[in-house]
């Protein structure tokens, strides 16, 4: 791992265990911290909690959607810094803009890949 990378803290919001366990697994793998949240509102709680440098967030959850996250972190004074990625099953143009509309800073669909996901944190994290 880079030295600049050292201490970088993930938070992985999904609803599927499925998908949430395999990206916290993929990351600590590689020396990452991971928090993870089912939803919009438990993520919300913890954000505040933990303080992640990076957050991938899905679009389709309960209660509290990606796009909706997005936008309370964006439209947020404490928290507008921190890059968001959004996931999703859908690969449409649509999905993408309204995905920079909320201020999402990257757009991967599901599934993604190990690459993918360390691709996105040194674009994003590292590059601050």
């Amino acid at each position: 791992m880079d030295d600049n990378l050292q201490n970088i803290k993930v938070m992985v919001i999904d609803d599927s265990k499925t998908i949430r366990r395999t990206a916290e697994t993929l990351l600590q793998r590689e020396g990452y911290d991971v928090v993870t949240a089912v939803d919009g509102f438990e993520a919300l709680a913890k954000i505040a909690e933990t303080r992640p440098d990076i957050i991938f967030v899905d679009i389709m959850m309960p209660r509290l959607d990606g796009y909706q996250t997005c936008a309370l972190l964006k439209n947020s004074q404490n928290f507008q810094h921190i890059p968001v990625v959004m996931l999703s099953s859908k690969d449409g143009m649509f999905d993408q803009a309204k995905g920079r509309v909320v201020g999402s800073d990257e757009y991967l669909t599901k599934p993604f890949s190990k690459d993918e996901l360390l691709n996105a944190i040194r674009k994003l994290v590292a590059s601050r």
